[in-house]
């Protein structure tokens, strides 16, 4: 087995299971081509199981009514029996409902195979009997030694080292996209009769370099979540990085753009206002512009993201007030702060003692109070000393001394 050490090495947990002679049920989670199923099977020929393999996609209760009846049997003649769930993220609530109690049971050891995190794809009952393991993509020497095996049975003819490294590049630690790659090559190579792998051949052969990329999984999630990370940690060429990532990936662009208006609210809000107009705009030109010219103006927007002064300070306040309101009672409308468009309203003193900011000093009306009566004004906007929020702080601080010096301290 290539690949997987931390799992297979000398001491660790797979390894040791084996070596146990003890089979347990266990979740094997990792990207395309790492080597799943391949553990699995060889799981079965360690411990002399039956092998009964079931997709989640394809598969039904039927299925593993099935599965159960064969273990029985294998039971009855004293083996064992190892189910092999492929994409187990895709098994349903009734699947799983008919899986658990023959794992209970222990009528047979389970094993599930998975790109996608099961915590949040299998039932927490499911997942409290099963180990599980994270497989991760083969590294350049693993991918390489595979290389070397299929060139010792001579099943792929020689690779110059430059075509070779972008062979490795090119299978992104997926080693059935590189088995792939050499079937492919071996059967061109055939039949242009080369006695040689040349980059310039293979770049013929493979045509566009495309990485895998789920749009739709965790990659997905991992990757915008460390463009956004990297926006708010303020490094532009870490931002520009993992923008190219996704654009390689075949990111839809307008999806970038409405996380970058999302960072600017979030991450930037009032200390840089101008980062919000900036998005909208950059938008707005992906829109006009399209690929690959309007991605230009997405990467404008995002280095000046990473380089404006941040501030969560509005994100922060506006959670807080929401969390207060939520708890709170429904607090009536002070009468001063009323509507009173009727002689009735005017006559029950809505409206009545309000002051008109515009009309005092400053325009501000010093010890006005604005929140419901008898609640302790809340602070929940305290600005950063960063950007245009320490001006905003100095005359937050000014306007509650005049408020201080009448008494009042919202």
């Amino acid at each position: 087995m290539i690949g997987q050490q931390h799992l297979l090495g000398e001491g660790m947990p797979l390894r040791i299971a084996f070596e146990s002679g003890q089979p347990h049920s266990c979740i094997l989670w990792g990207p395309p081509g790492t080597g799943k199923t391949t553990i699995a099977r060889l799981m079965a020929d360690a411990f002399d199981a039956q092998f009964i393999t079931i997709s989640a996609v394809l598969g039904g209760v039927k299925d593993i009514r099935e599965a159960v009846e064969q273990a029985q049997i294998a039971q009855g003649h004293g083996r064992r029996t190892i189910v092999f769930v492929d994409e187990v993220h895709r098994f349903n609530k009734s699947q799983q409902d008919a899986f658990l109690p023959h794992v209970e049971s222990g009528l047979f050891t389970f094993i599930g195979a998975t790109t996608e995190n099961p915590s949040f794809e299998v039932n927490s009952a499911l997942l409290s009997r099963a180990a599980v393991y994270v497989l991760q993509p083969l590294g350049e020497e693993d991918l390489k030694q595979i290389v070397q095996r299929a060139q010792a049975i001579d099943a792929v003819p020689p690779i110059a080292e430059k075509a070779l490294d972008r062979l490795i590049a090119y299978a992104d630690g997926d080693a059935r996209r590189l088995l792939n790659t050499l079937e492919t090559l071996a059967v061109a190579a055939t039949k242009e009769k080369r006695g040689e792998v040349t980059d310039e051949w293979l770049l013929k052969v493979l045509g566009e370099r495309m990485r895998r990329y789920d749009k739709g999984g965790e990659q997905f999630y991992d990757t915008i979540s460390a463009l956004h990370k990297s926006v708010r940690g303020s490094d532009p060429d870490a931002t520009l990085y993992w923008f190219v990532r996704m654009l390689d990936g075949g990111v839809d662009p307008r999806y970038v753009a409405r996380r970058m208006i999302r960072m600017a609210v979030e991450d930037i809000g009032l200390a840089d206002p101008r980062a919000l107009r900036l998005a909208l705009d950059a938008a707005d030109v992906y829109e006009r512009l399209g690929t690959p010219e309007g991605e230009l103006a997405l990467a404008e927007c995002l280095v000046y993201l990473a380089m404006a002064p941040k501030s969560n300070a509005v994100y922060v306040a506006y959670n807080e007030a929401r969390a207060l309101v939520r708890k709170d009672g429904t607090r009536p409308v002070p009468l001063h702060l009323r509507n009173a468009p009727t002689k009735l309203m005017k006559d029950l003193n809505y409206g009545r003692d309000y002051r008109y900011a515009h009309d005092e000093e400053g325009g501000f009306a010093a010890g006005e109070t604005y929140f419901p009566e008898g609640m302790k004004p809340p602070r929940f906007y305290r600005p950063v000393e960063r950007g245009l929020e320490i001006r905003i702080a100095e005359k937050l601080r000014e306007l509650r001394a005049r408020n201080d010096a009448q008494g009042t301290n919202p």
